[in-house]
């Protein structure tokens, strides 16, 4: 990779540098002398970066000429994880960091026996989307059976039980947010709310 082509691409990371520090575009402006408009275009890739605006820059961030133009390199972004088995149940965490909201694929085991529910409550929020089988969800006086498309949230402080409806394999995502928000899903149908 070319220096050129380095100082080309500086663009994302002096507006992620910039984020990190919490500074709005005319704090750095304040700080470095250089326009609002300057840097603006500069984070964007429209202006070329040079050595007199990155050295007022790199010193208003507090980091080396090198750390600033030096590209970052990026992880492997997939998540490998394997799946825990408990209770004819098997979760596969779908996020790796630790986070406000976590996402699971869980894979509920074709039974011949048949599970009785067994409600029960925990801080939190939940999002679910059934991928495949018949999904039972007991929830409060609700006894709901949703099928492959259906789409649930509720507040898991309200008893509740998952478990499949016919004996049969259930897939389902799922997402969990212990803090208790609300998960935010815009779709589109085509002929607005229904």
């Amino acid at each position: 990779m070319s220096d050129s082509t380095v100082l080309d691409d500086i663009g994302p990371h002096l507006r992620a540098l910039r984020a990190e520090r919490g500074l709005t575009l005319a704090d750095l402006s304040e700080t470095t002398g250089i326009s609002v408009s300057t840097l603006s275009r500069l984070e964007s890739g429209q202006r070329k970066a040079t050595l007199e605006l990155l050295l007022p820059i790199s010193r208003a961030h507090q980091v080396s000429l090198d750390d600033l133009v030096t590209p970052h390199p990026v992880a492997d972004p997939r998540v490998r994880t394997r799946g825990s088995h408990r209770s004819g149940v098997t979760t596969f965490p779908l996020s790796r960091e630790p986070s406000a909201i976590a996402a699971f694929k869980q894979v509920i085991a074709a039974s011949k026996e048949v599970r009785h529910p067994t409600p029960g409550v925990h801080d939190g929020y939940e999002w679910l989307y059934v991928l495949s089988g018949k999904l039972r969800l007991v929830l409060g006086p609700h006894d709901l059976v949703l099928v492959p498309g259906e789409v649930a949230e509720f507040d898991t402080r309200v008893p509740h039980w998952f478990g499949s409806a016919d004996q049969g394999r259930v897939e389902y995502l799922t997402l969990f947010s212990k803090q208790g928000e609300r998960m935010h899903v815009a779709v589109s149908t085509g002929g607005g709310r229904k």
